[in-house]
């Protein structure tokens, strides 16, 4: 089995405009003379590879610690696209995909309303991309918010540099922050050895 860990980090991404910066501390040093390393981190919870719960865009929707823990690991599809894509694009593509899908388009794939709504009607368990955002320009709050009220979390800055487009497994589990609209991910695709 073949690990891809296609988790872009906290400290080394870049933040989307207006949210704040991660940051961190040392609240105890070897160096200094203390007996261990001890630090304290700030960071917004949309900070590099992350997932975004319904609470995000939905009033008292799920926080990420109340998510399906099912929907983070299982059969995923990769899908190399680039730029906006809309509901007769999924339409085409989703027969052919699992229902975990990933989109990898440089840091710009994006869907539509119309994308989401397809993705939704297909009762798609979790979707991803390698952008910053999953929605097309002035229609993001509205993709946002179709695919969170309907309960299809959303993993977000993810790198696909290395990725091919294909059928893989991913494990993807949202660290536990109680009562918030999102959270960091350690995501990693499973690949089968050829051969094997």
């Amino acid at each position: 089995m073949i690990l891809h860990d296609i988790t872009k980090g906290i400290f080394a991404s870049p933040v989307y405009p207006g949210d704040p910066k991660p940051g961190a501390v040392a609240v105890r040093s070897i160096n200094s003379g203390d007996d261990y390393n001890l630090s304290k981190v700030s960071f917004c919870p949309h900070t590099g590879t992350h997932i975004d719960a319904p609470l995000h865009f939905i009033k008292n929707g799920k926080s990420v610690d109340r998510l399906k823990m099912r929907n983070f690991y299982g059969k995923c599809s990769v899908i190399e696209v680039t730029g906006e894509i809309t509901g007769s694009d999924m339409d085409r593509l989703l027969p052919h995909c699992h229902k975990r899908i990933l989109f990898k388009g440089g840091g710009k794939a994006f869907l539509t309303l119309t994308a989401a709504e397809v993705i939704v009607d297909h009762n798609i368990k979790l979707v991803g991309t390698d952008s910053m955002t999953i929605g097309w320009e002035h229609e993001n709050n509205q993709v946002h918010s179709e695919l969170l009220r309907n309960d299809i979390p959303i993993i977000e800055c993810l790198n696909l540099d290395r990725i091919e487009a294909g059928d893989y497994e991913i494990c993807a589990f949202p660290i536990k922050l109680e009562g918030i609209e999102a959270a960091p991910c350690r995501a990693v695709l499973l690949e089968q050895e050829k051969g094997i």
